[in-house]
């Protein structure tokens, strides 16, 4: 299979509290009003998880996506921090360069911790808010992800080949469904260079569940609606935690599940989450 559909437009990149940070911008063809969509990316991805969500939506829409750093093409290195309190202080910088006050906001896995720490901490208004497979709740991270959090050292160090073999597995056993092996190499590529490797296991070592906790105590005082997504078989994150996430949430945001996807919904059912964006951005109402 071809992956052009994963493709985005040439990056636009941008200094963010000192750090380059690769984004992207997709806008509709025809000159009318429109509503800005930004969507978040989590871990170990790039905005190419939401390419094919971001090119459905600019048909009509203004559409955002950005790498954080650590990830994709924006800043990797040693001095290049990625803890989630740094990606929320970054992508509220965002919104501001954007010129974005009340944008429609679609994040998945860390994404999601990063979108709500915008809002809840940074005072990020939003018109509505997506949350799919997101981190938020404890425990959050397979048993992997916390094993190299424990051990980064140790992994960073691993033969190249190994490396890369561990890589492409980790990522394929986020599906539920059984990605092409075109797709696993697209998202394995950017971790298997000599700059790759050790950026991989440090921006695992860098995230904390403890970094999420004050989002959770803040998860009342949301201040937009909500909408939730997320794989029934999420091998990483259990389906329970959209109901719990709900819970704690103000007002009524709907769930929706994915029967037979993992943790990686916009790539295993492409079509199902294109739709639900559809009716969440054309009939927001319907959802709550």
């Amino acid at each position: 299979m071809t992956t052009d559909r994963f493709d985005l437009p040439e990056a636009i990149f941008v200094s963010v509290g000192g750090d380059k940070v690769a984004t992207y911008e997709l806008t509709p063809e025809v000159d009318a009003p429109s509503a800005a969509v930004v969507f978040c990316h989590g871990t170990p991805w790039s905005a190419q998880v939401w390419a094919q969500a971001a090119r459905r939506l600019s048909d009509g829409n203004r559409v955002y996506l950005w790498d954080m750093p650590g990830y994709g093409h924006s800043a990797r290195g040693p001095q290049v921090r990625t803890d989630l309190a740094t990606q929320m202080s970054r992508l509220a910088m965002l919104f501001d360069y954007w010129k974005l006050e009340r944008p429609f906001v679609v994040a998945h896995d860390i994404g999601g911790a990063v979108a709500l720490g915008a809002h809840l901490i940074h005072g990020r208004d939003y018109d509505s808010l997506f949350l799919w497979d997101v981190v938020t709740l404890d425990p959050w991270g397979s048993e992997f992800f916390r094993l190299v959090a424990e051990n980064s050292d140790v992994f960073a160090a691993l033969p190249a080949p190994l490396h890369a073999a561990l890589v492409s597995e980790y990522i394929a056993g986020a599906s539920h469904q059984q990605l092409d092996r075109d797709i696993v190499a697209m998202l394995t590529e950017p971790w298997i260079s000599d700059e790759g490797q050790p950026a991989f296991y440090r921006q695992i070592a860098e995230l904390r569940p403890e970094h999420t906790r004050p989002i959770v105590d803040a998860l009342p005082r949301v201040r937009c609606d909500t909408s939730i997504g997320w794989g029934e078989q999420d091998p990483w994150i259990p389906v329970e935690q959209a109901y719990r996430l709900r819970q704690l949430l103000p007002g009524r945001s709907q769930v929706i599940t994915l029967p037979g996807v993992g943790h990686l919904s916009p790539l295993e059912a492409p079509s199902l989450v294109q739709q639900a964006l559809d009716v969440w951005l054309g009939t927001s109402e319907q959802l709550l």
